[in-house]
């Protein structure tokens, strides 16, 4: 039976890392791995997370399973961060979070959810959005569409354009926002541009699906779910999705969840089931270590001030770094306008440049990134900004 099997393509950001870990040039770079690293190049254990494990191994004495929807306080903490403490009150039971594998096992949890509520649904995806989202949701046989967000002229939100397809969108239909720090472009939605989407999904009838991977990466823990926010106010029904992986660090505790918004008690109480049989029927239980460190970290006061004060240190090195990186291409005299890179929020952004500059990249100067330019911005650091500079100056001259 296997012989029947065809080998697929590597994917291309892990195929890409697992390139650059073999080349033995010293001045290297890997700008397309999706994971923050400090000014040394590592993606260091936060603080609160190493003295929360601590605490956690002293105590706990048990391993037993969580159950489907993992632990009920985790769920309950991640919902007051999304949504606020007054929002979540004012929510009350129309408003269930449910523990997963992850912002990955988040997505295809919500995917087979939507399966069951509207097997022919279709979920429109920003152009261009992150690589994983039609692997994820597609897997579990929805169908996609797609709406104008990013003008790579202009390098910013096609907005009028995006506004005028959502207007199409039909009742029963998704469309599948990024929370904040939009991956992989950078460009977010203003508070403006949030308000003119929940008026449209209001006028035609359509769900909203967000994908919140990265809360307190880009402006602030609150500023950056304000859309999140004016939806779940305004809408009768919603799904966010939510990952630790990033704001907390926990990549490989595969931390995340699902949260709804349904437009009754009664009818939450309903998908709430849906929910729990889809979770037992693609993992049956959660991992546990993440979430019980998040839960935790949020609910001591000194472990919680610690790592509002790291995420903001992160926050602020990645801004930073946005604005060195323009002004260092701006002094180098480049005769291209990099500006946009420093009004782009999060971890990515597009560096513009083609594929053809690309591959000189890659293989003259041992400067990674995948075939759209996206770059991790926390790639960057001070040991090696003057070599990417140069070495883009040079590219960009020839």
């Amino acid at each position: 039976m296997f012989q029947s099997l065809q080998a697929l393509p590597p994917d291309p950001i892990l195929g890409l890392t697992a390139t650059f870990k073999t080349d033995a040039n010293p001045n290297k770079i890997d700008l397309g791995m999706g994971v923050y690293k400090d000014g040394v190049g590592n993606t260091p254990i936060m603080k609160a997370v190493k003295q929360a494990e601590k605490i956690i191994l002293q105590s706990q004495d048990s391993k037993t399973y969580v159950g489907p929807n993992g632990a009920a306080d985790y769920n309950e903490t991640i919902a007051k961060l999304i949504l606020g403490q007054d929002l979540f009150q004012s929510l009350g039971k129309r408003r269930v979070t449910v523990q997963t594998p992850g912002g990955c096992g988040g997505l295809r949890l919500a995917a087979e959810f939507i399966g069951k509520a509207n097997a022919e649904a279709t979920v429109w995806v920003s152009d261009p959005t992150w690589a994983n989202h039609k692997p994820l949701i597609g897997s579990a046989g929805l169908k996609f569409k797609s709406y104008p967000y990013y003008d790579h002229e202009s390098h910013s939100v096609k907005f009028i354009d995006m506004l005028k397809i959502l207007q199409q969108v039909p009742q029963g239909d998704l469309v599948l926002l990024h929370g904040c720090c939009h991956n992989p472009s950078g460009a977010d939605l203003s508070p403006e541009q949030w308000e003119a989407v929940r008026d449209v999904a209001l006028q035609q009838g359509f769900n909203v699906f967000i994908d919140l991977a990265y809360q307190g990466m880009g402006t602030g823990l609150e500023e950056d779910v304000h859309g999140v926010r004016l939806l779940a106010e305004s809408l009768p029904e919603l799904i966010i999705v939510s990952s630790c992986s990033k704001n907390f660090g926990l990549y490989r505790e595969r931390t995340g969840a699902v949260t709804l918004v349904c437009d009754s008690d009664e009818s939450c109480a309903t998908a709430s089931t849906v929910l729990t049989a889809a979770a037992r029927a693609n993992y049956s239980m959660p991992p546990d270590h993440g979430a019980a460190i998040v839960q935790l970290i949020m609910n001591t006061p000194e472990l919680r001030s610690s790592w509002e004060e790291e995420l903001k240190e992160i926050r602020d090195r990645i801004n930073r770094l946005r604005s060195q990186f323009v002004q260092k291409l701006k002094d180098a005299e480049i005769a291209r306008d990099f500006g946009f890179i420093e009004n782009e929020k999060g971890m990515f952004s597009f560096l513009g440049v083609d594929t053809g500059q690309i591959k000189t990249l890659i293989e003259n100067y041992s400067i990674y990134l995948v075939n759209s330019s996206r770059i991790n911005v926390a790639s960057i650091n001070d040991n090696n900004i003057d070599y990417l500079v140069n070495s883009l100056a040079e590219v960009l001259a020839e």
